[in-house]
């Protein structure tokens, strides 16, 4: 049986019979394989990046000084430390009646600090505070300080003279540009100053009783290794909770830099997106091109039956021939998608670092087995079908209904599409409304085009043209394979529209969450009479869009009249939320970027209860739901607020948001200060500086470091995504193509039978042109449809944010639709005119 299969494989090959599976087979795991092998890198590689802004794989923030065994314990384990100890202070420049103090916020640095990213100084006041410096791997050198921009102003200092820090005095020697770790905290935030930790005690700065945050920095050795960071961090959480210790805070990626984090989720989502989009995509071509051997191998099958081979060894005989070329297929398809990456990589260029993590075997034998179960999947049932074909039709060529073994095994198909869908994804939601999409789209569409087969009946005398007949009478003849036409290019042209018009949507909306004009500036602790005068200046700057939000500190207290302490907590974010103060306000309305997933919006009016709306966030980390009563303690104030609703924030935004905000009736008498963010363009920088000057209560942050992070890793993404895009798309031209090619061999056996009869090749031409015409269109509009239903649920229930349908895609997906259709009409038709009748007919 083995010889008898190499035959027939061979055979199969030289009549190019097996061509087009192959193809199918090698784009879609190419597809596949080059969307694992970079996105296994990717992901490595953003992740390593995306630790630059802890500037550590992990961090240990605590209130007192570090635990030594804690420090050995990571010795122990191979990691990379470093260390960082932060408290506000004065820092002073000047001799005399002549000399001036400001608030800094001192940073002192251990060696090998950051551990992730890189330090960015200059000497150019200028240069620094736009980001841009030179990077460096070194800490200041001891009796030096490197300072941000913004504090010279204030000390009417520059680069090289000295300021004072407690008890020792240093020189500035440069100026920091750029801060892996420096984060967007409004709390006690002041210009940094930046000196070595060998150096702190000679300060006296550190006193018992001081507020002073003592950070452990932890890294692996390698970018690419994990594990033992989060090992430690196992370890370290569990030395916590046995000594019941206080005051500590481990972050990561996760649970430090939220901004990022959610930049991260959404790349991870579209990187899923892609490789979800080429499995649907090769499902279908594979299947197109089983079924498509299938109805070329009847005749030869019942010939072999005829000669004595029976089903099994017809079975048997189709299986090897089968998996011979999906192995071969996806043995070269691994080697195709291989090279993609490669290329990938090299056309990125600078967005993507050079030293990614290796390249592993995982995404190969990915590739192998996902090859071998598509044909499992969606190459059996027409082999079964082959195994059933009866002796009689080498007299009459007719084709007998699929057995029920045949039918059950597409839900063998049917199974492996799904295994693969979750496979490729890793997130079952996404999966599921991947697949769920898919298959609805699928059975709508075959709905609609029986509904338009039927509708057609009437409309066949409509127009009093013979092509017109020709063509309404020809996809009425075979309305089977008219629907299965229909579907598929719909569902090709759908993933298409998808990859292209609504992926385009997806980007803006995604680029929109954090927009090149985002906020990059905050000034917090605006006085309410300062109010009227700081808008004027911002307005007078030619500063837009900057609202002033009233900020108010308080502590909750109680819930439902319960209260609430740390211990109330197993959650260690909850506990720290439970021990500090929140950030709230008060508004009439709510906030633009804001949007309610629950309960209403407060209607504020005079003597109306106390309403509170929380952000879903912090609700699901304190366990709180509408109805519940808060109870917070606003500067020896109670304040007693019902949840009402519950927000959505856009965190990426950069804007003011607020984790609980209470209508203004409730805190008319509360003490308030005032907060707004705007983004202030580089014409202006100085306006930061000259407010400070002249109003020395305010604290302006500068946060266009973070923004500029959390963007370029943005772009980096997209861009990769947008390539990725490109063999999904090569996947979804193949769908096409055996969509239109499907009924070619009968096409021209009809359209050889219609010449011998006497219709015209113009005659023929029209009438195909027509009936392509009403399939493309058919199929393009359906295509949109589901397109833009699929843009919206992605958009909404996986990336989180707005989106807005555009015609565009409509008119896309009816021009593309009757252009591809017209195309593989012509295709079609072309061997047919080039050759006499008869000699169509003998080969049909």
């Amino acid at each position: 049986m083995l010889s008898l299969s190499l035959k027939m494989t061979a055979r199969d090959w030289r009549a190019g019979q097996l061509r087009f599976l192959l193809v199918a087979l090698i784009v879609a795991v190419a597809s596949l394989s080059a969307v694992g092998f970079f996105v296994d890198r990717l992901r490595a590689g953003l992740n390593r990046d995306a630790h630059q802004l802890l500037g550590a794989d992990l961090v240990v923030n605590a209130d007192n000084p570090l635990n030594p065994a804690w420090l050995a314990e990571a010795e122990r384990r191979g990691l990379r430390i470093a260390q960082t100890v932060v408290f506000p202070s004065m820092a002073q420049a000047g001799e005399g009646e002549q000399s001036v103090a400001q608030l800094a916020s001192i940073k002192a640095v251990s060696k090998h600090y950051p551990l992730r990213g890189r330090l960015k100084i200059s000497t150019a006041p200028e240069q620094a505070g736009e980001g841009e410096g030179a990077a460096t791997e070194a800490i200041p050198a001891p009796g030096t300080v490197w300072v941000d921009a913004g504090i010279l102003p204030g000390l009417k200092a520059r680069v090289g003279d000295t300021i004072q820090l407690g008890e020792k005095r240093f020189t500035i020697a440069q100026l920091i540009a750029s801060e892996p770790d420096r984060g967007a905290a409004f709390l006690n935030f002041a210009p940094r100053v930046m000196l070595p930790l060998s150096e702190l005690a000679a300060t006296g700065l550190v006193q018992p009783g001081a507020r002073v945050t003592y950070r452990l920095l932890l890294a692996s050795a390698s970018a690419g290794q994990g594990a033992a960071a989060a090992a430690y961090q196992a370890w370290l959480e569990t030395q916590i909770k046995d000594a019941a210790l206080k005051g500590v805070r481990i972050d990561s990626l996760e649970t430090g830099r939220p901004e990022m984090q959610s930049t991260l989720e959404r790349a991870d989502r579209f990187l899923s997106l892609v490789g979800l989009l080429s499995a649907l995509l090769a499902a279908v071509a594979v299947a197109m091109a089983a079924r498509r051997f299938m109805l070329r191998h009847l005749d030869a099958c019942a010939m072999l039956r005829c000669l004595g081979l029976t089903q099994n060894q017809a079975t048997a005989m189709y299986l090897i021939e089968f998996a011979l070329v999906g192995l071969a297929g996806s043995v070269v398809g691994v080697a195709v998608g291989f090279g993609g990456h490669l290329l990938l990589l090299e056309l990125l260029g600078k967005l993507v670092q050079s030293d990614l993590p290796p390249v592993s075997a995982l995404p190969a034998l990915h590739g192998v087995a996902t090859g071998m179960l598509l044909l499992l999947g969606f190459a059996l049932p027409p082999i079964l079908q082959l195994r059933n074909v009866p002796h009689n039709r080498v007299i009459r060529r007719e084709q007998a209904a699929p057995q029920p073994l045949a039918l059950a095994t597409y839900g063998l198909g049917l199974g492996s599409f799904v295994l693969l869908l979750l496979w490729q994804a890793g997130d079952a939601q996404l999966a599921l409304l991947t697949a769920l999409g898919f298959l609805g789209g699928f059975a709508l569409f075959a709905l609609v085009a029986w509904l338009g087969l039927k509708s057609l009946k009437t409309l066949r005398g409509a127009v009093n043209h013979q092509s017109w007949r020709f063509a309404v009478t020809s996809l009425q003849r075979r309305p089977g394979a008219t629907i299965v036409q229909v579907v598929s290019l719909a569902l090709g042209l759908m993933a298409l529209l998808l990859l292209t018009v609504v992926r385009g949507d997806l980007m803006t909306a995604w680029r929109n969450a954090t927009p090149a004009d985002a906020p990059n500036r905050f000034i917090i602790n605006i006085q309410p009479e300062q109010k009227a005068e700081i808008a004027r200046r911002l307005a007078g700057a030619g500063v837009v869009n900057a609202p002033l939000y009233p900020m108010i500190r308080g502590r909750l207290v109680a819930v439902n009249g319960a209260a609430i302490t740390p211990a109330t907590y197993t959650e260690e974010r909850a506990k720290n939320l439970a021990e500090r103060e929140f950030n709230l306000s008060t508004m009439a309305q709510m906030q633009e970027q804001n949007k309610i997933v629950a309960g209403r919006w407060f209607a504020d009016r005079a003597g109306a209860p106390a309403e509170a709306s929380v952000e879903e966030g912090i609700a699901k980390t304190l366990n709180l739901k509408l109805g519940d009563k808060l109870r917070f303690d606003i500067a020896g104030t109670p304040v007693e607020a019902a949840v009402t609703s519950l927000r959505k924030l856009e965190w990426g935004s950069m804007k003011v948001n607020f984790f609980v905000i209470i209508n203004p009736a409730a805190m008319a008498d509360t003490p308030q200060s005032w907060i707004t963010a705007f983004h202030l363009p580089r014409a202006q920088a100085a306006l930061g500086n000259a407010l400070t000057r002249d109003y020395p209560n305010l604290t302006v942050i500068d946060v266009g470091g973070v923004l500029k992070q959390v963007q370029a890793v943005l772009e980096q993404v997209v861009t990769a995504v947008e390539f990725l895009f490109s063999f999904t798309l090569a996947a979804g031209v193949l769908v096409l193509y055996a969509a239109l090619m499907g009924s070619q061999d009968e096409r021209t056996r009809e359209a050889g039978l219609l010449r011998a009869l006497g219709a015209t090749r113009r005659q023929l031409s029209q009438a195909q042109l027509i009936e392509f015409m009403l399939v493309g269109a058919l199929a393009g509009l359906l295509a949109a449809a589901g397109a833009s239903a699929m843009g919206w649920a992605l958009a909404t229930y996986q990336f989180k944010f707005e989106w807005s349908f555009g015609s565009g895609v409509w008119l896309a997906g009816l021009v593309t639709g009757a252009l591809c259709a017209i195309a593989g009409g012509w295709l079609g038709l072309r061997n047919v005119l080039k050759q006499p009748p008869l000699q169509t007919l003998r080969e049909g």
